[in-house]
This record gives structure tokens, sequence and C-alpha cells, in this order.
């Protein structure tokens, strides 16, 4: 007399479970050269510590006798398990169930991950492949009618923003439902040619629009990552994966608990020779910053995100003597480092993820102001830009910036914090100012260029008696730039900054997410 029998019926349940959406599907789903759900995760979680729940939702069809006869799963799986070591929930998609769309179980499982998330403060990984719960017109007629749609649950993923790190993959065609999934994230990445995201896909944008694009066309990697949908490329799934548990590795498992030291063999106080030359002395000369990052921070530790958005501003994590840290910089190589309307929501969305998980930032500047001109204007950037700045003000996380060289204008003014410690560190390259001369001298001496004899003498000869005012040095006497360093002494200053930022932290990480929340 034991519980054998259903046990038995359990195992049994469980392996027709583990065929997903069949053989010829699971043949479909590796011809395209994307992996099953179950291998996603298989590949994603520590051997051994995958917990899954739900593996029994699903459809049953049963005989005369009530006797289950066959069974379809339900196209998502759900379950906790450890990635490097850490507890994470990961939410998967099987595209081999009905191409991803909604059954009767689906959804109630992506709220489960949601508030298993939010309620045990855990990251969540979401692996999304299809319109990931979203909607199918052939489910009309097995309901026998249609609906007003809903958003199950979504009170939990625009909560979970606030307090745990979401991270989200495209790994195939992305849609609807689907594609708001990979998006309502902290950091998502989209696989080359396999992976797509869109509102809507080929067939709709065909019907409703007259347009004709394939699915690459319409929402492939190059464009997504262009367009700021979706943060970084992958090569494939493996890389996916990998740069989807990198990003976890330098954020806290919730706004509640400190973001992870790790051990390094990197000394605080290396010195590069290199950085003495690495800044042109001709101002309108480029330089590689992404180099400047490689010497100043931990080696090998700079992770960039949204390479291809808003090129002009460099967001990255990193990490000085071991502790995780946010990184903004600017690239000389776009527009001067001129901040872009895509620039500027760029810094918004990565300074609150730094100030929701309490990442210090540290901020390289060489900012000649906003982008000006005509399509500047239509792209709204003084709005946008506003809300970087705004950004900037409200963070509250401890904060260094490095003035490499520009800071022009209200843009260079945003570098950070006026308003308390604005703790800054020149190079002797540092050239700041309300207008770069270039420019300034015709706004502010129109009249007087106009009237002179020979206006490109009068200018020079203006340039001339501004010029010995823009000695950094000058600024430095009246304490309007504190410190001007050696470049050689920026790591180890910001190694020792680091320190006591973390400190700082331990003490406010207790009052757990901040009020405003994050947007998405």
């Amino acid at each position: 007399m034991t519980w054998e029998p259903e046990l038995e019926e359990l195992r049994r349940r469980e392996e027709l479970a583990h065929r997903m959406g069949g053989e010829e599907r699971v043949a479909r789903q590796h011809a395209s050269g994307r992996l099953t759900v179950r291998e996603r995760v298989q590949r994603l979680v520590d051997p051994g510590t995958w917990h899954e729940t739900g593996a029994l939702a699903g459809r049953g069809t049963y005989d005369e006798q009530n006797e289950l006869t066959d069974f379809l799963p339900a196209n998502v799986v759900v379950g906790r398990g450890r990635l490097d070591g850490r507890r994470a929930v990961v939410q998967a998609d099987d595209f081999t169930v009905r191409g991803g769309a909604a059954d009767a179980a689906v959804w109630e499982k992506f709220v489960w991950a949601e508030r298993a998330a939010h309620d045990l403060r855990l990251p969540l990984v979401r692996l999304v492949d299809g319109t990931g719960g979203g909607g199918s017109v052939k489910s009309l007629l097995d309901m026998g009618f249609s609906y007003v749609p809903p958003l199950p649950g979504f009170d939990l993923v625009a909560a979970n923003l606030s307090r745990v790190p979401v991270v989200a993959a495209a790994l195939g065609p992305c849609a609807g439902l689907g594609a708001a999934r990979v998006v309502m994230s902290h950091f998502s990445v989209i696989v080359r040619g396999s992976g797509q995201l869109f509102v809507a896909g080929p067939p709709l944008v065909a019907a409703a629009m007259g347009e004709s694009p394939d699915k690459e066309a319409l929402g492939g990697a190059r464009l997504q990552t262009r367009a700021g949908a979706v943060d970084n490329e992958a090569a494939d799934e493996e890389d996916a994966l990998a740069q989807l548990k990198r990003f976890l590795s330098y954020l806290p498992t919730s706004a509640w608990e400190l973001p992870p030291i790790t051990a390094t063999a990197d000394r605080a106080d290396r010195r590069e020779e290199e950085l003495l030359s690495i800044v042109p002395r001709e101002a309108r000369a480029t330089y590689d910053m992404r180099r400047v990052l490689e010497l100043v921070l931990d080696a090998g530790s700079v992770f960039e995100v949204g390479r291809r958005f808003g090129g002009s501003v460099i967001t990255a994590l990193a990490r000085l003597d071991g502790r995780p840290v946010g990184v903004l910089a600017s690239d000389p190589k776009h527009y001067g480092g001129g901040v872009t309307a895509d620039a500027a929501e760029k810094q918004v969305r990565f300074i609150d993820l730094c100030d929701q998980f309490r990442l210090p930032v540290v901020n390289f500047v060489d900012v000649p102001g906003y982008l000006i001109g005509t399509e500047a204007e239509k792209a709204g950037t003084i709005r946008r830009g506003g809300r970087a700045l705004s950004a900037v003000y409200q963070a509250t996380t401890p904060w260094a910036s490095i003035l490499v060289r520009k800071v022009f204008g209200v843009a260079g003014a945003g570098h950070g914090d006026g308003s308390r410690l604005n703790l800054r560190f020149a190079w002797p390259s540092g050239d700041w100012g309300s207008l770069p001369l270039a420019g300034g001298i015709e706004a502010a001496f129109k009249r007087h260029l106009e009237a002179a004899d020979d206006p490109e003498a009068a200018r020079a000869e203006l340039e001339r008696a501004l010029q010995p005012l823009r000695d950094p040095f000058r600024t430095a006497e009246r304490f309007s730039v504190e410190e001007i360093i050696d470049p050689r002494a920026t790591r180890p200053i910001l190694c020792e900054w680091a320190g006591r930022a973390h400190e700082l932290v331990a003490q406010d990480v207790h009052a757990g997410p901040k009020a405003r929340g994050l947007r998405p």
C-alpha cells in the first residue's frame, strides 16, 4: 500500500513534458540553428541546480476511461537555478509548442516567474522565443470568443525593475508581448541571424502597412541594436547566455543587497605611462576612450552595454579593485563626444540602473555640449538632454568624474550633481567653459567683428586674448576645479574612491529600492 503508482504517473507525465512539441518540431527548431528550451536552460544554469516548477502544466488528451493518452506541455518553462553560484529565476519560451503563442496555462507560468523573482528577491532571466505569451488567432477557434487584451502580471513586471536585476534574450522571432518582455528589462541581447524583435511580424505588417520586409529586415539584430530597443548583439545562443550571466555578475541579487566584490590580481596602484600621451594636444583630434577605460579599470573587467546606440556616450559595467562600478564615458569619435538625443536617452536608462542597484558611477568626461543643428533639433535633443540632466541630479549613488578634456555648456555641466559633493579630477588636457572658442567668439563679438576692417584679423586677436584664460591652472587657482591630476594617478585615485563608495553603499542598502522606482 504505497503511492508508487502515482509516482510512476508523475514520472510518465514529466517524460511527456520533456518531449516538448514532439520530435518533428524539435528537429525543426534545431534545423533553424536554435536550441530547444530545455537545452537553453541546461546551458544557462549551473549543473545540478535546476529546480523546475509547473512541468505538468499543459493540455492532456484522455480516452473514454479518462486515461491520459497524450500530453502537450505549456510552452514556457519556469524554475530556479544558480548562475555562477548565485540564485536566479528563469522564464524560458518553448517555440516547439504553438510557436510560443499563449495556451491555457502559459500566462499563469509567466506570472509565477515574475512573482517568484519579486517575492524571493532574485534576479529574473527571460529567454524569449516567439510571441512569449501573446496571442494567436487560432486560439479563437478553441475559445469560441474573442477578448479585450489583458496584461496579466504586468504590475509585477514593472515592480521587478525596481527590485531585482532583470535580463532578457531574444533567441528567435519575438513579436508582440514577447518583444515587450525583451525590452522590459535592465539588459537585453539578441542573437545575430536567428533572433528578431518587432511589434508585429511580416504577415501582419504586409496586411496592415502594405510593406513586405522579411523578419531580418524588419527586426534583426543590426536594426534593433542601432535603434536602442535591444542592448547587445550576440554571435550565437551560447554568447547570448554568457552575456546575460556576465551582466548579472556586476549587480546585487536585489536592491536590498550589496553588489558582489570579487578578487582581482590587478594592482590598485597601477600607473599607466600610456595615459600621459593618449589625449592629443590638437583639440579637434580624436583618441580612443575605450583604451582609456582599459588602462584605468580592472584588467578585462569592462562590459559595454548598448555600443551601437547613442554612440557618443559609452555605458559599461566594470570593476575597480574588484568592486563593481557603472561607467559613463564620452566617445570623441562620435560627434566629438557631443550628446545626441539617443545618447541622452541611453544615459538616463543607465544612470537609473546604477542608482537603483547602488552601483557607484565614474564618468570620463569629454563633452563639447549637446549636438547642434537642424537634425538635432528635430530629434528633440534638448528635451532628452534635460531628462539626462534630471537623471544625474536625481541619482544618489556615489559619483566621481574624470574631466579628460572638454566640459562645455549645459551638457558638460551635467557631468555630475553640482548640488552635492561634485567629486571630480581633471587632467591637464582639461578644456572647459560655457562655449568653445570656435563659434563662441562669433556669437559673443558679432557686432565687433562686423564692424572691423579685417574681421579675420579681429577674430584672431580676440582668440589670442582669450586663449590664456582657458588654461586649466587658472581654473584651479579659483577652486573652480578642485584637483588637476597626473593622468597616471587616475586608477589609484579611483580605486581608493571605490573602496569608500562601497562602504557608503553598505550603509544605505538596507533601505531597499529607491522611492521613485525605475523607468523601463
